[in-house]
């Protein structure tokens, strides 16, 4: 947008996108004595992209040079600028420093491999290409998947406001060009009113990919439908607002996947606009169980480790071909073995379909009556002669299928992140068509990824903290743009700030308790306590994601106050949120006793 609007605010650096990327260009900027814009189309509590849902994990190496041998082995036959890849592996090995000066103490995942086997094949993730076994990934805790980064990366943030203000709930809509395509502003909606604000040294995008956008899915990835178990306002923004100004895109068809059923990254099917859940289930991989397509054949290996949704065909580790429709298929023996284990979602039961043949349950889920037949006859043949000669699944997770009742229950092919986007350069500088720096914008994080083709996990994070810092420092080194028509009347607006300002009133015999453990951060109750009864408990404050942790938000009060205890079992597939329910009655029940 060529235009010399009058400005509603002026900073020094705008800062689109706020998840790790985000956050620590941010950061840098303001420690830089910036004034710095931080923005998100996420509501308070919800902030904090796909690096709030990743496992917290940061890939680092004390051997450069193995590593460097691993990270070129993972992207062929793709080709990336030398000094690209020599400036991501440096900055795995310089990792550790720069957790102990900017973060903190870092846990290695070496150090604590034996307590985390479900881990163990991501450490590292292609252990047969050379150079692997300089991998190794930092954690600012001993745990995963707890928010635990994303969360001391937004108390950074917050420690910052002196230089740093929030806006929430607020969409970057375009970015504004001088004549010399300098971009020097942004126009954003917030509170349905469209604003420009001035970036004086420049603008940093750092929005995430485009697995919600339906357009884009199908567009770059060529597929109908994938189902994101990350954030859900990761909408394609970056992208369209790069290409308004010439950006040169890049790896727009790399994606990941994580934690589903199987190799090819499958989750329970939800409708569309619903996120999908971060599954880990076993029992899906092992059995009389398959998973098949939308033509009634298997069409890949189920027992295959999970390489964030990677498959091995023709000598390449590459994303599965995606399905419409897959479906699991198994018998009576398999549900039996499900059922006598914790269910891997709620609602399971209702899930089930159920069918006395074959041909009866391929009419009721839309297939061709042979080939689902033929498939299970020919996935029998390989289970009792011990070799399948298909996908090579290892026979001892296989056995033949019982004459019946089948089963049958719909999944969807999941996303956690997508890679594409603008291309930058080493100093995050976004290339145009010719491969010249757009003057004041810069990228970071995975919106532009590095990553291509094999994707090792703890890579993305890694290139968040990396690239964040130096659009952050890059970006403050810009000489300040001059505009005549500015003001700084929405200056000084934090809304990170005004959602940690709670106001919640007690009554009679009732106390609040708080939790920061939640996957959204803190959690509150108030807890209706006398003579030492829980009369109520009271969900005040929580910004956990609804679909995921509704269940435990719902049911973890009712089973305290029927226990009128805190002794009571987690909410499976909810156990983070269950847990700090849990931390803030006791908490609250401590201040009446």
């Amino acid at each position: 947008m060529h235009t010399n609007p009058h400005y509603d605010a002026d900073y020094d650096i705008v800062v689109l996108g706020f998840g790790a990327a985000g956050a620590s260009a941010a950061r840098f900027a303001a420690d830089h004595g910036q004034k710095v814009l931080l923005v998100d189309a996420a509501p308070y509590g919800h902030e904090g992209g796909n690096t709030r849902y990743a496992g917290q994990i940061v890939g680092y190496t004390d051997d450069y040079d193995h590593m460097l041998t691993y990270y070129e082995k993972l992207t062929k036959p793709m080709n990336l600028p030398h000094t690209m890849v020599t400036t991501y592996v440096q900055g795995f090995a310089d990792m550790k420093e720069y957790f102990k000066k900017y973060l903190c103490d870092p846990v290695t995942f070496a150090s604590v491999r034996s307590k985390y086997p479900f881990a163990t094949e991501m450490s590292p993730e292609y252990p047969n290409l050379p150079g692997s076994k300089a991998y190794d990934f930092l954690m600012v805790h001993d745990g995963f998947f707890d928010a635990g980064l994303w969360k001391l990366l937004r108390a950074k943030v917050l420690e910052k406001s002196k230089n740093i203000d929030v806006w929430l709930s607020s969409r970057a809509l375009h970015l504004v060009q001088k004549d010399d395509e300098t971009v020097v502003g942004v126009q954003i909606e917030r509170d349905h009113q469209k604003v420009y604000v001035h970036a004086k040294k420049g603008v940093v995008l750092s929005l995430g990919g485009f697995e919600n956008n339906q357009e884009m899915v199908q567009n770059y990835l060529g597929a109908p439908h994938v189902l994101p178990i990350g954030s859900v306002y990761n909408r394609g923004d970056g992208i369209k607002l790069a290409l308004e100004v010439g950006a040169k895109l890049w790896h727009m068809w790399n994606y990941e996947s994580l934690g589903s059923t199987s190799g090819a990254g499958l989750t329970f099917a939800q409708p569309r606009g619903k996120r999908g859940r971060m599954l880990a289930w076993p029992a899906s991989t092992t059995g009389s169980i398959i998973t098949v397509g939308d033509d009634g054949f298997r069409y890949f290996n189920e027992a295959e480790n999970n390489r964030h949704g990677h498959i091995y065909k023709s000598g390449e580790w590459r994303n599965s071909y995606v399905c419409a429709h897959p479906y699991l298929v198994f018998d009576e023996t398999k549900l039996k073995e499900i059922e006598a284990a914790p269910k891997p979602i709620a609602d399971f039961d209702q899930r089930l379909i159920k069918a006395d043949s074959l041909a009866d349950l391929a009419k009721k889920i839309d297939m061709p009556a042979e080939n689902l037949e033929k498939a299970v006859k020919t996935f029998n043949e390989f289970a009792k002669n011990g070799c399948d000669y298909q996908f090579g699944r290892d026979p001892e997770t296989m056995r033949a299928f019982d004459d019946g009742p089948y089963y049958a229950i719909a999944m969807s092919h999941a996303v956690l992140n997508t890679q594409g986007g603008p291309e930058r350069n080493e100093k995050a500088e976004v290339l145009n068509a010719n491969n010249e720096p757009i003057p004041h914008l810069y990228g970071a994080g995975e919106l532009g990824g590095i990553s291509a083709n094999q994707y090792q996990g703890g890579n993305n994070l890694a290139e968040c903290l990396i690239w964040g810092k130096i659009a952050g420092d890059q970006s403050s080194q810009n000489k300040d743009d001059i505009a005549t028509d500015t003001s700084e009347k929405m200056n000084k607006i934090n809304d990170l700030i005004a959602g940690e300002r709670q106001n919640i009133t007690v009554g009679k015999d009732q106390y609040l308790g708080s939790s920061d453990k939640g996957m959204g951060g803190r959690i509150t109750t108030r807890v209706t306590y006398k003579d030492h009864k829980i009369d109520r408990v009271e969900i005040v404050e929580s910004h956990e994601s609804e679909d995921i942790a509704k269940e435990a938000l719902t049911e973890m009060p009712e089973k305290i106050v029927k226990a009128n205890s805190t002794d009571v079992d987690v909410v499976s597939g909810a156990s983070l949120t269950s847990r700090a329910i849990k931390e803030a009655v006791n908490k609250a029940i401590d201040q009446a006793n």
